[in-house]
């Protein structure tokens, strides 16, 4: 968690389970301040937010908290933006997770808000019409990794390494990584990584479903713009309602889940881009989409 307290760790593993997050920093990065913990880059219809904090491993305390907030609803609200980028600046971690000497002070209701605060971030990527990108390069652990998981994707070099080392602090996820991670990887391999702290590497992340992609550090934003372009060449519509079926049909039964699915279709079915599409198709052309 706090990357200030790390050194009260001795072995590696230690010191690797209190960091959280991380990834290579951007070229171009505008909007706000360099000094700023909580970066905002426009690129290529691309909303990119990186958490700035490269001497902290990028950890979260209630400042950074508060700025990415408000950096995933201004990128959300961005009619311009079609996919959003989470990162941290370094090499080292994606995102610190939560700033341990501010957690050691929480009690009763400020651990309450604590945790909500970060159910509420999550929940907001979740949720978020848009695709979300978390570009893990390094340590992706604790708070950070639970900020991946509520990410529809996770795109990570071949150094980076995940796990959830709350049990070897005494504490358990506090933003939801103990819902989320069963939903992805299955209950048995969840319960592993949640309950002994366990980190894992990127190929055994990739193996288990756990990322969609791996690279090497030099290649990682390529992979990721790559990836970017497969969703953007797609209607902005079809995308919101296939992230909406598939998260919200993954906690209904059958039955439920059929009827949103016929609904979701039904509304599509009465989109202009529904005919332009087809007609694209019959017509052996690029379909040109206007989002409506």
């Amino acid at each position: 968690m706090l990357y200030n307290c790390l050194w009260r760790y001795r072995s590696r593993e230690q010191l690797c389970s209190i960091a959280f997050l991380g990834i290579a920093c951007m070229n171009e990065v505008i909007i706000m301040n360099n000094n700023d913990s909580v970066l905002i880059e426009r690129k290529d219809n691309k909303g990119i937010i990186t958490i700035n904090r490269p001497k902290a491993m990028n950890s979260i305390n209630w400042e950074t908290f508060d700025k990415l907030q408000s950096a995933i609803d201004e990128l959300i609200a961005d009619p311009d933006v079609r996919v959003i980028i989470l990162t941290g600046a370094g090499e080292k971690a994606f995102i610190a997770g939560g700033d341990v000497n501010e957690e050691l002070t929480l009690e009763g209701l400020a651990t309450y808000r604590w945790s909500q605060a970060g159910h509420k971030l999550c929940c907001s990527i979740e949720n978020s019409a848009k695709p979300v990108i978390a570009a893990v390069n390094g340590y992706c652990l604790g708070g950070g990794f639970e900020f991946a998981l509520a990410c529809d994707f996770r795109i990570c070099s071949e150094n980076a390494k995940f796990g959830a080392p709350e049990p070897k602090l005494g504490i358990c996820c506090g933003f939801g990584g103990d819902i989320r991670l069963p939903r992805i990887i299955g209950i048995t391999k969840a319960k592993e990584m949640l309950m002994t702290g366990i980190m894992i590497d990127a190929q055994e992340a990739y193996r288990i479903n756990l990322v969609n992609r791996v690279s090497t550090q030099n290649e990682l934003w390529q992979v990721i713009d790559d990836f970017c372009v497969n969703l953007m060449n797609k209607n902005r519509i079809v995308l919101e309602f296939i992230k909406k079926a598939v998260n919200n049909g993954s906690e209904m039964d059958l039955h439920r889940a059929i009827e949103f699915d016929s609904a979701l279709w039904g509304v599509i079915a009465q989109t202009n881009d529904k005919r332009e599409g087809m007609k694209a198709f019959l017509e052996k052309r690029s379909p040109t989409w206007t989002d409506s």
